[in-house]
């Protein structure tokens, strides 16, 4: 039985800055974003990780017990493209959402899961509600408009495709004695 890969839609925009709403504090959390930050800056550069993941000031103050946590994501360099590839096991494409705005890539998810069991001596019922974003900031040498996302077996693919002058091999420049 073949699989074929389902197209996810790429949604361009291009909108302002967001006013979101504060939720409740949370003693830890800016110990967390600290944290987080300095693994994230340690050793960065644009030249060493052109997808670094953007920072922003506006971040959520605490964090649900039901977030899903966001997935890892791999992201290589091929000849014609770069290619982000990321594990969204018990997601479907329906839930999945990527989003181009502003020189950023943003991928959204979310995940609903119910539970319900009847049984002689008890009745059950759970619901778990999760959702996860990621954003990355888009390199230059990259075309925004030909960005594609696929779907295939829980892993989404998405191929940002170089633009023909950023294909263009590195040119060896002669050092000349003085």
């Amino acid at each position: 039985m073949t699989e074929t890969a389902t197209k996810v839609p790429v949604k361009t925009e291009n909108k302002g800055p967001q006013n979101i709403a504060r939720q409740p504090w949370h003693p830890l959390e800016s110990l967390h974003r600290e944290v987080d930050r300095l693994f994230n800056d340690f050793g960065s550069g644009f030249w060493r990780s052109p997808f670094r993941q953007l920072s922003t000031n506006v971040e959520p103050l605490w964090r649900s017990a039901f977030t899903v946590a966001a997935p890892a994501v791999d992201i290589a360099e091929k000849d014609g493209a770069y290619e982000i590839t990321a594990d969204l096991p018990g997601l479907d494409e329906k839930n999945v959402e990527v989003q181009v705005a502003n020189g950023n890539l943003t991928i959204k998810g979310e995940k609903k899961e119910e539970k319900e069991e009847k049984n002689k001596d008890y009745y059950l019922q759970e619901r778990h509600f999760g959702s996860f974003e990621r954003t990355f900031a888009i390199p230059e040498g990259v075309e925004a408009d030909k960005i594609e996302a696929s779907f295939k077996k829980g892993v989404l693919t998405i191929a940002l495709p170089k633009k023909v002058e950023a294909q263009k091999p590195a040119k060896k420049v002669e050092i000349k004695a003085a």
